[in-house]
């Protein structure tokens, strides 16, 4: 068994120029209709893979840890943390939880880690068992952030995680981790991010790629598209060609940040442009080894 189930957390509300890059809004507003004040809906998406031995997370998403000046500000919708009741729905307790996998440290993706905000309450880590695994570049930048992203990072979370005992770091360079199971291959990218963790699941029937920021949701899967957040555009994009032609057409695409969609089966079109033929917008133990 190698099932993923999609789980939601708390959603976003960002500036569409900023999410679309150099794409005009002419463009990309077909695509994810703006508010009144030029935002777009974006999901934060983590999922759950159940391998028979262990409950992996990947992805934490933005959580509710902010105050509510900061939440506000930062656009996101729901003052509680979504991603907890999305696994109690299932049935899960933060404590089933065996690993969390992070893509990278920015708060859209690692908030989740960390409690509510309260009022006068210090935060706290939300899973109480699980070994937190992350790639050895994406933990520096965020130990020694670069002024573009500083913001991106929460001070109070690396002393959680390195206190409690259970951060594990990926080496540069390892395909693998012990906490992870020989179902889950690990490619970094650095084009959104340095050292960005893409996981790869191969099942028996279904390949599966965890895209995180270097693919957020459908409209990125074109290869010209990427965001203004990303560090390295042109970068970006000849790592995500890259993935596509190693994973191949078929492979299920997993979304972060698609507002309807959970996954997409990645094809090609007779002109070579690279598109989604089937979608979900939800998986509820979609098996990789049954398809």
């Amino acid at each position: 068994m190698l099932a993923l189930t999609s789980l939601c957390g708390n959603s976003q509300r960002l500036d569409g120029g900023a999410m679309f890059g150099n794409a005009p809004r002419v463009l990309w507003q077909r695509w994810s209709k703006p508010d009144e004040e030029g935002r777009i809906q974006l999901a934060c998406r983590s999922f759950l893979v159940q391998d028979g031995k262990r409950r992996i997370l990947i992805e934490a998403g933005v959580g509710a840890f902010f105050e509510p000046k900061l939440r506000e500000r930062y656009g996101v919708v729901e003052g509680h943390h979504v991603l907890l009741s999305s696994l109690a729905a299932h049935g899960w307790a933060p404590e089933d939880i065996d690993v969390v996998l992070l893509s990278h440290l920015h708060f859209d993706h690692a908030g989740g880690l960390l409690s509510s905000y309260a009022p006068g309450e210090p935060l706290s880590l939300a899973f109480p068992r699980a070994q937190f695994v992350v790639g050895q570049e994406a933990l520096q930048r965020a130990e020694t952030p670069h002024p573009r992203d500083r913001a991106s990072f929460i001070p109070e979370l690396l002393p959680l995680l390195k206190d409690s005992g259970r951060l594990s770091v990926v080496k540069t360079g390892d395909v693998r981790h012990e906490y992870l199971g020989d179902r889950i291959r690990l490619r970094t990218s650095h084009g959104h991010t340095p050292g960005l963790l893409i996981p790869l699941l191969h099942g028996r029937e279904e390949r599966a790629v965890f895209c995180a920021d270097l693919v957020p949701g459908l409209p990125w899967t074109h290869l010209p598209i990427t965001m203004g957040y990303d560090r390295f555009p042109e970068q970006l994009i000849d790592e995500k060609r890259a993935l596509y032609e190693e994973e191949g057409v078929g492979c299920l695409l997993l979304y972060a940040h698609d507002w309807q969609l959970a996954a997409g089966r990645l094809s090609q079109s007779d002109r070579g442009r690279y598109e989604i033929s089937q979608q979900w917008e939800t998986l509820d133990a979609f098996d990789l080894d049954k398809g």
